[in-house]
């Protein structure tokens, strides 16, 4: 290699991944080592998170995206960022990462309050807001802000003493002062005290018990692991007896029981497999299914059915094939999400952005790598992954990336690089489709059926080939796992760790519905505060309010309030082809699912939008002729849905017994290739943007050395 040029890295795939790769390696500390350039399909950056404007410069996203508390490395990523671009505040609207994201803790799971008929079901939202946690999401971490796993259950302990101290007082009965225990050898002696006993008589013995409990959690390992699983099971066992049937009549109360149940299920599976001295600590966990984990230590059935278990399921899309009656979900994963996601955050449980995802998170990292000197080459799909041969390979040298082939899907007028952005209100934003003005033959590409972002797209001006050494150095490879089969098979041919990881890392498609409304929430019913609700009606059982999001687009009359939904989308059972002719039956389907859920089921929690079927003139249509002029429920066909079908678009599951087939980035098989996405081991196997962003720093660590793995925060955390 020629040490007196850049090294040239190409990352395929413009997602979260890969731009966080790109992000790292263009650092300005690296000073222009590294020569980026990005390879993305179609039009638009951010992959699963890509979003455009439509009519009324309109938001149209692929989902639902709301960032969590937790989320350390994406939200320094941001932060940085912002300060990197050093905006006018008085000439931008977006100048600082607090202009971008706001805290929104008010969060809530549905409940079915009777057994369903045709004529009747009803169900009710049980809400909360968090309070806020110190600090903010990026802000450099302390010595008081420990990611260990033995604090995570210290505060898991906490939280279960706290809520029994609630469920005692809401049942009016007295409650004795909680005893302290500081002293290790004192929580020894009272532990094998109580542990003698056999049962606790009252919740108050039960309170104390979980006081001492989390003493003895602090410092394990010198404690007899039989000793503290016979306390940990006659805690868990003395609080059923007490109090399961007691607080089964008041739902209130019965729903702090059922996070209490599934609490104490956790705590017992936790010390029974010895996870706090496994040094795999809770991956040790991830062949167990989590409903199934859970009820072998001792979580009832109706804890396992009740909103927060459907809304963990919910929210991780942990359907297998996309098949409401196939939840799965590792047992492990599950448990490290949960305790990040409650335990962990800072500011606030989740952030909503004040606009799309790719109009304030992929413009500004796009603006700032351009900077810095990233290269984005946009309408070019990678057909394969190229290996030299190993016949060719010298003695002791390891396999390598000797080409790369792509199909150039359309070249602009003028020779000169795509320019993707438009300008809405000052602010810079992605199109829904695009600008067909750039491009060679642009009206009949505009004309034509062209989807440039479709896997099943064969349109191309030319293909290309890239030589190792002449055209790149290193590959990352950002595209999702659902892609990997199409463009690797020479990888997945030779090399039976690729075979297996194709084969059981799953992924699931996904459906998606946004609506725009004349009426307010109030009007429609909802009394509560803008919200995030999981656990309702399938297909569609997420809901956020996303109302503010009127003010940033361009409507001639703004409407009241907005609302997205999401949910999974079966595959069918019998084979199939994924092409133009399926797309479209897809959608439709995704379509009459959303006709019927607003017709059928919305009203359970907007009682007022609809009596017998849903009130279609309350959607707004985004032309003024339109909105006058249709009527009834051809008024949804205004609206915005999509099935999310593309390997590319398609929500990488976490099965258990499969996370252990993922591939790192860090991996060095290939000597010039890494992977990059939420599906690979990244230290949080679940999709989501921090995983994607985790996964992005570590495939730049593994090119660079840089940032260091300690600064990747939550990386061996639990």
């Amino acid at each position: 290699m020629d040490s007196s040029r850049p090294i040239e890295v190409a990352v395929v795939g413009g997602g979260c991944a890969s731009i966080a790769t790109a992000y790292e390696l263009s650092k300005p500390e690296h000073n222009g080592r590294y020569h980026v350039t990005v390879y993305q399909m179609g039009w638009r950056l951010g992959g699963k998170a890509a979003s455009g404007r439509g009519p009324a410069q309109r938001i149209e996203e692929h989902g639902l995206h709301i960032w969590l508390g937790f989320y350390e490395n994406a939200f320094a990523m941001v932060r940085e960022c912002y300060e990197a671009l050093n905006r006018d505040s008085n000439k931008h609207p977006y100048s600082d990462w607090t202009d971008v994201f706001f805290p929104d803790s008010h969060v809530g799971v549905a409940e079915r309050d009777n057994i369903p008929t045709d004529e009747n079901e009803s169900w009710s939202a049980w809400t909360a807001l968090f309070p806020p946690g110190e600090g903010s999401p990026g802000d450099p971490l302390t010595s008081n802000d420990p990611l260990t796993l033995s604090y995570a259950i210290f505060r898991g302990v906490d939280l279960l003493q706290t809520l029994i101290v609630g469920l005692d007082r809401a049942r009016h009965q007295p409650t004795p002062p909680n005893q302290e225990m500081s002293a290790a050898s004192a929580a020894a002696a009272g532990m094998l005290r109580m542990v003698s006993l056999g049962v606790l008589s009252s919740t108050a013995a039960v309170s104390e018990a979980l006081g001492i409990l989390g003493v003895v959690m602090r410092s394990l390992p010198s404690y007899q692991s039989n000793v503290v699983l016979k306390f940990v099971e006659t805690i868990s066992s003395s609080a059923r007896t007490l109090l399961e049937k007691t607080v089964a009549s008041d739902p209130q109360l019965a729903r702090r029981w059922e996070i209490m149940d599934l609490a104490l299920a956790i705590l017992v599976g936790v010390v029974r497999e010895g996870i706090l001295v496994n040094p795999k600590g809770l991956d040790a966990l991830n062949d167990y299914e989590c409903r199934a984990w859970l009820k072998e230590n001792g979580a009832s059935d109706r804890a396992l059915e009740c909103g927060f278990i459907r809304g963990l399921y919910d929210l991780a899309l942990a359907y297998e094939d996309g098949d409401p009656n196939k939840p799965s979900l590792a047992a492990g994963q599950a448990v490290r999400g949960s305790i990040r996601m409650f335990f962990t955050y800072r500011g606030a449980l989740f952030w909503k952005m004040r606009g799309s995802m790719g109009d304030l998170v992929f413009a500004p990292l796009y603006e700032l790598l351009q900077k810095r000197g990233v290269s984005f080459k946009y309408f070019h799909k990678l057909t394969n992954v190229g290996m030299a041969q190993s016949e060719d390979l010298l003695p002791g040298e390891k396999p390598f990336v000797q080409t790369l082939e792509f199909d150039v899907q359309a070249k602009t007028q003028d020779g000169k690089p795509y320019q993707p952005l438009i300008d809405v209100g000052g602010v810079e934003a992605w199109p829904a489709a695009p600008l067909f003005e750039q491009l060679e033959d642009g009206q009949k590409l505009r004309d034509s059926d062209w989807d440039p972002e479709a896997v099943w797209d064969s349109h191309a001006v030319e293909s290309i080939s890239l030589d190792v050494s002449k055209d790149f150095d290193f590959l990352v490879l950002g595209l999702s796992v659902g892609a990997v089969p199409s463009v690797c098979s020479e990888i997945i041919e030779r090399d039976p760790r690729w075979r297996m990881m194709v084969d059981k890392v799953k992924t699931v498609a996904t459906q998606a519905c946004q609506i725009w409304m004349k009426e307010d929430m109030v009007d429609l019913g909802w009394f509560e505060p803008p919200i995030t609700l999981s656990a309702f009606k399938k297909p569609f059982d997420t809901w956020a309010d996303m109302s503010y999001l009127a003010d940033v687009e361009a409507w001639p009359e703004s409407p009241r309030s907005i609302a997205y939904f999401c949910g999974v989308l079966a595959d069918p059972k019998e084979d199939y082809v994924l092409d133009r002719n399926y797309q479209r039956q897809r959608e439709a389907e995704v379509r009459k699912n959303a006709r019927r859920h607003l017709n059928k089921d919305i009203k359970a929690l907007w009682p007022a939008a609809a009596t017998q079927k849903f009130c279609w003139s309350m959607l707004q249509c985004p032309d003024p002729e339109d909105d006058a002029r249709m009527k009834g429920k051809k008024r949804f066909n205004t609206q915005y849905w999509r099935a999310n079908l593309n390997p590319t678009d398609r929500y990488v599951l976490a099965l258990p017994g499969s996370l252990a087939y993922r591939i790192s980035p860090l991996d060095n098989t290939y000597d010039n290739m890494t992977v990059a996405g939420d599906w690979t081991d990244c230290g949080f196997n679940e999709g989501c943007v921090e995983a994607a962003v985790m996964s992005g720093r570590l495939a730049a660590h593994a090119i660079s050395h840089s940032p260091p793995l300690e600064d990747i925060v939550g990386y061996d955390y639990l």
